[in-house]
């Protein structure tokens, strides 16, 4: 069968149609996104913007065609930390679902937090024993660990890039100067704050796999020298401690506008690369992670397994 999944992130909106059935491997067959940055419009009143709910509306109701003109029986359709923490989500998504007529599901943090750990431990399979899965959002960051196929812990907290670009580095894509080393500091700092507590819980359990999901991590990883996407899927990649401490210390020297020059940095979140690097060198530290293996499924793959794990087998 051919499944449709629509990803309301806080950066982009994403479609994603695979060919699936139960207990297959699903195989990508169209992928296509939008960038709205819908973490960065959210209005002083918490509110989305009238000009974001706007552009949510029309990229749902285009992904909808999209998918129906390539013949998916089933659109799954989910909204992250942009949509679910906007004082007028509830508003948006009947707007959506009055003027599209797609039902979407405000995903809660824990449960994008599983998700993921889901997509993890399919990928890699039980021989990687016990896992902890790490994903940096526009919105938020995902913690997961266990031994299972849903995991013991899962924690989400307000650390997405983008949030923390808007909120705290208050960036300018177009600026011609880099944060301040006390604004960055500053950063640092907060960060550690809201880890503090997580930390503590996660000293009390193991792992044996540390692995990271997300655009974000896949982008550091590729500056600190790991394989191109063109190299395909199942090329091992990896992000050590050192390596991202390295791609920190220049980073944050080079100006929001031209850090779309490095490769493997997209136009659209490369102001925001800076803010998801001070955030993964955080957690990896607090967390005493020496090295993240790289994991190419992540929240989208996790809701199509679990669409088709509930499918009854022919």
């Amino acid at each position: 069968m051919r499944l449709g999944v629509l990803d309301v992130g806080s950066n982009t909106v994403h479609l994603l149609v695979v060919d699936a059935h139960h207990g297959a491997h699903p195989w990508p067959a169209h992928s296509e996104k939008v960038v709205l940055r819908l973490a960065e419009q959210i209005g002083p009143d918490g509110a989305l913007t009238e000009a974001g709910a706007d552009g949510l509306v029309k990229a749902v109701g285009a992904a909808r065609a999209a998918a129906a003109g390539l013949d998916a029986v089933d659109l799954i359709a989910f909204a992250t930390s942009a949509v679910r923490e906007a004082t007028n989500a509830q508003e948006v998504l009947a707007r959506v679902r009055d003027e599209t007529g797609v039902r979407l599901e405000a995903l809660s943090g824990a449960d994008e937090a599983r998700m993921t750990f889901l997509a993890v431990r399919r990928w890699f399979g039980w021989s990687a024993g016990r896992l902890l899965a790490l994903d940096i959002g526009g919105g938020s960051l995902e913690i997961a660990a266990g031994i299972d196929e849903y995991p013991d812990v899962a924690v989400s907290l307000p650390l997405g890039a983008g949030r923390l670009t808007r909120d705290r580095l208050r960036v300018d894509p177009d600026s011609a100067a880099p944060p301040s080393a006390e604004a960055v500091e500053e950063l640092r700092e907060y960060v550690d704050g809201l880890l503090d507590p997580v930390a503590e819980k996660m000293a009390e359990v193991r792992w044996e796999r540390p692995v990271a999901t997300s655009k974000t991590f896949r982008t550091l990883a590729r500056l600190a020298g790991a394989a191109p996407s063109g190299a395909g899927l199942r090329v091992r990649r990896s992000l050590t401690r050192d390596g991202l401490r390295q791609v920190l210390g220049f980073v944050r020297h080079i100006p929001p506008r031209h850090l779309s020059e490095l490769e493997g940095v997209s136009d659209g979140r490369a102001h925001q690369l800076l803010a998801g690097a001070v955030v993964a060198e955080a957690v990896m530290r607090r967390l005493d992670v020496r090295s993240l293996e790289i994991c190419p499924w992540a929240l989208r793959e996790g809701v199509i397994l679990r669409r088709l794990d509930q499918l009854t087998p022919m």
